[in-house]
């Protein structure tokens, strides 16, 4: 069974995320918090602690008008209870032509997973591979 408590971190992280609420989001996380984002099973991205978790957030904030992650599932993974994998729904909207991207309004939708695991009642990584 999932701890309570780790719910109630992914939902208050998801939630600050779909807000575009970098503080809420930076709540829920531990100080020395890593990160990463994986694309077609390659790593494109990674940030160790709040500091540059909070550049690559707000980076990532200003290129969308609207975002919305959805989980569809949770389940708990490995055998010490403190990692929770969250399928996710994406839905968001660019905000601005991104140069040799997507042009501003376009839509992209994906599903994918984000790994949480925690320490000291925060989170303290996400692995998000989509």
């Amino acid at each position: 069974m999932i701890d309570p408590a780790y719910i109630a971190l992914i939902e208050a992280y998801l939630d600050a995320y779909n807000r575009f609420d970098i503080e809420g989001m930076l709540a829920t996380l531990s100080d020395d918090v890593r990160f990463e984002h994986h694309s077609g099973g390659e790593l494109s991205v990674a940030t160790d602690g709040k500091a540059d978790f909070e550049k690559l957030a707000r980076v990532g904030a200003a290129m969308f008008a609207s975002r919305q992650q959805f989980v569809t599932e949770l389940r708990e993974v490995g055998t010490a209870g403190d990692t929770v994998i969250a399928d996710i729904q994406f839905h968001g909207e660019i905000a601005d032509d991104i140069p040799d991207g997507p042009g501003a309004g376009t839509v992209i939708e994906m599903r994918g997973t984000s790994e949480f695991r925690f320490a000291a009642g925060k989170i303290s990584r996400v692995i998000d591979k989509a």
